[in-house]
Order: structure tokens, then C-alpha cells, then sequence
């Protein structure tokens, strides 16, 4: 299961969110997210803030091959969980360099660099957390992450056309949810949960 959304919608909280609901129901889970804490995912943190630069086209390379690793590695990759019998809830698993990226980069290049992934694993839902972009742009300053980047009011709308570009030209849009992220974490996990209840009814079934 992946999330999804513009920076500001709070994924990383309703990812906990939703793991402590299904470790509650017994459900064993894994929460990861990118980019990872291996070398690849190492310098992608120094990208983003600033440590070292790279154009776009770099970024998303490096974002393909962590999220390969991150897929394949046979010590805690996501493959290995799934076999574990666990369930795995991701930040940003397929289109992050999709979206983010190719706003710079060519969409076409960026869906090849990434298609090697893609053609692993599919999430059997995707969330959209989605939201006004100003309201966005209001939880980033509060934050202060990834500001520099993704500021203006024209790039965030940018990206989250990007994102749903993605998904249609992956036929992915029958697999996503578009939830309302402008509320408060409490009612945005209880529409998360309602979203994906259906799934793990079927499982324990």
C-alpha cells in the first residue's frame, strides 16, 4: 500500500496511523519509506538538502536505483516483508520521481527509469492525500522541509499533475483513493482506514 500526495498532506503521520490500527488487529506490518538509509538513499538526503546538487534527471536515477534495492534487498526489502506474510505501507513507492521530477525532466524518460520497479510490484492501493495547494504550501512553512524546492503556488500544482499524469499513463487510477488531507490527522486516518478496511476484511476472510 503506498501514499501519496504533495508535500504538506501528512503522510508519514497517517503511515503510523494506519500501522498501529492493523498491529492492533493483529495484522504484522512494515512501514518504509524513501529514501532509504543505504549509500543511494545517503545521497539523495544530501540532494535534497542542499549538501550536494544534481539536476533533475540525476535525482530520479537515484531515486529508480534506491527504490530497486529497496524492492530486491534480501536482507529487509520489501519483497522479502511481503513474503513474511506483512503487510507494508510506503511513502512515496512509485511516483515520486514521476511527479516531482519530470516537472523538470521528460515524463517518457522518467516512467522508463523507472519501470523496472514497476514492473515488480504493484501497491494493491494507492492513497492520494490531497489538498488546496495553499493549504499545502501554509504546513510546509510550519515545517520548514524541502521549502527551497516546492514553495511557489505553480510547481505544487504542477506536481500533483504530474502525479495524476503518472497514474493514468501506469493505469493505476482504478487503484487510487483521493482523500481530503485538510482536516485533522484524526478524521484523515479514519477515511484512510475506511479506504482500506475492504482489503483486509477480504485477507482475513
Amino acid at each position: 500500500m503506498a501514499f501519496e500526495g504533495i508535500d504538506g498532506s501528512g503522510k508519514s503521520t497517517q503511515i503510523q496511523r494506519l500501522a498501529q490500527r492493523l498491529a492492533a488487529r493483529g495484522i504484522p506490518c512494515c512501514c518504509t519509506r524513501e529514501p532509504t538509509d543505504a549509500p543511494i538513499g545517503s545521497l539523495i538526503h544530501q540532494i535534497m538538502t542542499g549538501r550536494m546538487e544534481a539536476d533533475h534527471r540525476v535525482i530520479a536515477s537515484l531515486f529508480a536505483a534506491d527504490r530497486l534495492d529497496h524492492l530486491l534487498n534480501k536482507t529487509d526489502g520489501i519483497l522479502q516483508r511481503l513474503q513474511e506474510g506483512m503487510a507494508v505501507i510506503t511513502d512515496r513507492y512509485y511516483f515520486s520521481s514521476y511527479a516531482y521530477h519530470s516537472v523538470d525532466a521528460d515524463m517518457d524518460w522518467v516512467i522508463q527509469t523507472n519501470s523496472q520497479s514497476a514492473s515488480l510490484l504493484r501497491p494493491d492501493r494507492t492513497i492520494f492525500l490531497d489538498m488546496p495547494v495553499q493549504t499545502a504550501l501554509e504546513r510546509i512553512g510550519v515545517r520548514g522541509q524541502h521549502r527551497e524546492l516546492f514553495e511557489r503556488e505553480d510547481r505544487l500544482t504542477a506536481v500533483r499533475e504530474k502525479y495524476f499524469e503518472a497514474f493514468a499513463r501506469q493505469r493505476e487510477l482504478d487503484q487510487v483513493v483521493i482523500l481530503d488531507a485538510s482536516g485533522d490527522a484524526d478524521s484523515i486516518a479514519d477515511s484512510v482506514w475506511e479506504a482500506v478496511r475492504p482489503l483486509f476484511d477480504r485477507q482475513a476472510k
